[in-house]
């Protein structure tokens, strides 16, 4: 678990979407949120759901899908916390 936890602490994008997602959001809501792009959100958001740490709630939509943590994420989110 400790090498997902240094995979999301690599980038400050990916650590403030983690923390960010203490209930399901859309990107654009984590975009002004976080204070940053779209495109950044989406690449971070990508890498996060290959690594099983989030996942969309409603994959068939097209314009406004939504994304919580994951059982492992949620455990990511807590260690994140230490840091």
């Amino acid at each position: 678990m400790m090498e997902l936890v240094t995979f999301v602490l690599r980038a400050k994008i990916r650590k403030e979407i983690m923390l960010g997602l203490t209930k399901p959001k859309n990107q654009n809501l984590l975009a002004k949120e976080i204070g940053t792009h779209l495109p950044t959100i989406s690449r971070a958001i990508k890498a996060l759901e290959l690594r099983k740490l989030i996942k969309c709630l409603n994959p068939e939509e097209v314009h406004f899908k939504l994304y919580a943590l994951t059982d492992i994420g949620k455990f990511v989110q807590e260690e994140l916390k230490k840091y």
